[in-house]
């Protein structure tokens, strides 16, 4: 698998994401100014819960446009031994069944199609993140999630 294509796939999909989030807001703010959400009486918030609707869109298009900035910014490394910032790694579960992950600072459980393979995007803040962090093909990753243990061994590191 080519990481610099995949990325650009990666980046693509947080772009579409970063539009759906600005269009999002612009119809926030429209509703909030509309003139048919000027409160009737003192009891009447539909322009205030309008405007809070407003805010929190915009800053979701903010956390959108800082996070498509750091994955454009991702330098991608080569030759990979120990699993780190920029690596796509292949798991193995217990059924033998391979999962890709890609590790990027940013935009975890994100998951694209590349190459008729799914791949998701891991940070290493999560638990599968802090899990592989510095492993080397063979070693053996587990970790757990609420009550749910997860068991792999790392097979491909590119």
């Amino acid at each position: 698998m080519n990481k610099i294509e995949l990325l650009q796939v990666i980046v693509l999909e947080m772009e579409k994401s970063l539009i759906i989030a600005q269009r999002s807001t612009q119809r926030a703010i429209e509703s909030a100014t509309d003139e048919e959400t000027v409160p009737e009486h003192k009891y009447d918030t539909l322009a205030l819960e309008a405007s809070y609707l407003a805010h929190g869109q915009a800053m979701r298009a903010e956390e959108c446009e800082r996070e498509l900035s750091q994955m454009k910014q991702l330098s991608i490394p080569t030759n990979m031994e120990h699993v780190a910032l920029g690596c796509l790694v292949c798991l193995l579960d217990d059924s033998d069944e391979c999962q890709w992950f890609f590790i990027a600072p940013c935009a975890g459980g994100l998951k694209v199609d590349y190459q008729q393979q799914q791949v998701m995007v891991v940070t290493l803040a999560s638990p599968l993140g802090k899990a592989i962090k510095g492993k080397s093909i063979g070693d053996d990753v587990d970790y757990q999630v609420g009550q749910t243990n997860f068991s792999y061994q790392i097979d491909t590191i590119i």
